[in-house]
């Protein structure tokens, strides 16, 4: 897979004079990947998207997004890049949900048919054709996530960036976008760049896991590579999973199992432990 997005040792400064500098492992991402960063509170996972996004410029390093430097060129790749921030509310713009999904078509000067048909046609993927004619600002959190989804995604891009898109959501909103984010790169290709804090869902969300303490990249690797090192987790002040965490104990007591990656291959482990035979038959 071709590389699309990479960042290497780079050094900013706020205007309060807090410097972050985020080296160790570069940050790269490539076409299709299902990417996360995690870290906790104040790890540098913000500065990292700025960069990424051309909204900070880095004082050292080096930051290029499909071959070149976002901060300095971003016209040239605004049309590739989606993006989803925390607060949604900031990016609701339309006074109907159908204009703010129109709002990046029209403004590069796309015809009034195709207006109309991509909007259905990304409504259907979301399934939120019954949301059209409302006003954006009056929706649930769930339902506001999703517009703010469809927006981002209304230029076809190669490269979703969704920053916390769980924050403040039900179980059931967030098991919605976790699908929809999901399908949208099964179905497109789309690569995808996430931060969360909620860790027990990445498993579900990224084949690939970055993960940042006080501005170092610390390792990078699978879910399963990354939840499995108990060290690495303490000293970037996070935790695994709640079935890693299970399966580990397991392990640890003497039981001959492997360390599942999701709530399916934990079931099957489950119940080749109580069924040990069943397989046999």
């Amino acid at each position: 897979m071709n590389e699309i997005v990479r960042v290497c040792c780079i050094k900013h400064v706020y205007p309060d004079k807090t410097q972050v500098d985020i080296c160790g492992l570069d940050f790269v991402v490539r076409e299709g990947e299902r990417v996360a960063i995690l870290g906790a509170n104040g790890a540098g996972k913000t500065t990292l998207l700025s960069h990424v996004l051309g909204i900070l410029a880095p004082l050292e390093g080096k930051v290029e997004v499909f071959g070149v430097s976002p901060s300095k060129e971003f016209d040239k790749i605004r049309r590739r890049i989606g993006v989803v921030f925390q607060n949604v509310d900031e990016q609701l713009i339309g006074p109907t949900v159908y204009d703010d999904i129109a709002f990046g078509l029209r403004c590069y000067g796309a015809k009034k048919a195709e207006v109309v048909a991509r909007v259905a046609e990304i409504a259907a993927d979301l399934d939120i054709e019954a949301l059209l004619d409302k006003v954006p600002h009056y929706l649930s959190g769930g339902q506001k996530k999703k517009v703010a989804l469809a927006g981002a995604i209304s230029m076809k891009p190669a490269l979703l960036i969704l920053d916390e898109p769980f924050d403040g959501l039900d179980p059931m909103s967030k098991n919605d976008m976790i699908s929809l984010i999901n399908k949208l790169n099964a179905r497109h290709g789309i690569a995808t760049v996430i931060t969360t804090h909620d860790i027990n869902i990445v498993p579900a969300i990224a084949e690939k896991i970055y993960v940042l303490c006080q501005g170092k990249i610390m390792a990078s690797g699978t879910p399963k590579q990354i939840f499995t090192q108990d060290a690495l987790l303490k000293n970037a002040k996070l935790e695994a999973p709640i079935l890693t965490r299970l399966f580990c104990d397991l392990r640890g007591s003497g039981v001959k199992t492997d360390i599942p990656v999701g709530i399916d291959e934990a079931q099957r482990l489950l119940q080749d432990l109580i069924y040990p035979h069943k397989q046999e038959r």
